[in-house]
């Protein structure tokens, strides 16, 4: 065996020893929760909040958290998709893409993309205060989209770059202006992968609970409107699982059951969106 045939051979092992590691890892999370959590998992959970002593083993579920999720990652992401499409469009369209505004912003995007959630809890707290605000879902909406801005702009950047430039450089041969340059022809083209880019956002938006702990509170009850204070499923599975009682461990187990099956949705909705919407792209 020469020198080239064993490298490969090396490579293609550790190759297959991470493979079986990701999927290990994977394996462990997966059975780890629908172990604990489904035995406890009912009717309940789903469709009931908490009644009195539900973390003390009382009746109820977590219909709370699983909308005060919902309305916070989903409020998050509509506030972050109309700043983070406009900025993406102007880096691509409007902007030289070698100047230093451009590589500025997606430097700037890849710092913020890095930095820790409870940095972002911490800064909407501050922004929270400053407005006069009490821990409602309006100030954890106003956290959680400084939160997935960033990554949003990180991933539509990604998608509209790989739009050729001929496409944008035709149309403007044919008389269009930058705005429908931008809008009727790069962003209908980048539709998929900005659809992806949004739904990775959501997703992020509700599996994370640092962003959220000083600034969205918690309540046994749906919030009524933006200034009532929202529970999450990530806060939920924290504060149940650090109980005594087994059986409410169990119910945390089962709200981290309902968040990763909502993860799970997500993704798979993304995947068929995105293949749904590239049937009309330019190849």
């Amino acid at each position: 065996m020469n020198r080239r045939s064993a490298e490969e051979s090396i490579f293609k092992g550790l190759m297959g020893l991470s493979f079986l590691a990701i999927l290990a890892a994977l394996a462990t999370i997966v059975g780890t929760v629908v172990w604990k959590g489904l035995p406890a998992m009912n009717w309940d959970m789903l469709t009931k909040t908490p009644s009195g002593g539900f973390y003390l083993g009382g009746s109820g579920g977590v219909l709370n958290a699983i909308v005060g999720s919902l309305y916070l990652a989903g409020g998050a992401t509509v506030a972050s998709s109309c700043l983070a499409l406009p900025i993406v469009l102007g880096l691509n369209v409007y902007a030289r893409r070698a100047s230093r505004l451009v590589t500025f912003t997606r430097f700037s995007m890849d710092v913020l993309a890095g930095v820790p959630s409870i940095v972002f809890g911490a800064v909407g707290y501050v922004l929270m205060v400053a407005l006069g605000l009490k821990a409602s879902l309006l100030a954890g909406i106003i956290a959680v989209a400084l939160l997935i801005l960033p990554i949003m702009i990180k991933a539509m950047d990604e998608v509209v770059r790989l739009v050729p430039q001929e496409m944008a450089e035709a149309s403007a041969a044919l008389g269009a202006t930058r705005l429908e340059t931008a809008f009727l022809v790069v962003a209908r083209q980048a539709l998929p992968g900005l659809a992806t880019a949004v739904l990775i956002a959501f997703g992020r938006g509700v599996g994370d609970a640092a962003s959220v702990l000083f600034t969205a509170g918690f309540t046994d009850n749906i919030p009524d409107s933006l200034m009532s204070p929202a529970a999450t499923l990530p806060l939920a599975v924290f504060f149940q699982l650090g109980s005594n009682l087994p059986e409410v461990q169990e119910r945390a187990y089962a709200a981290a059951l309902i968040l990763m099956a909502m993860i799970l949705i997500v993704s798979l909705v993304t995947r068929e969106l995105s293949r749904r919407l590239s049937r009309h792209n330019v190849r």
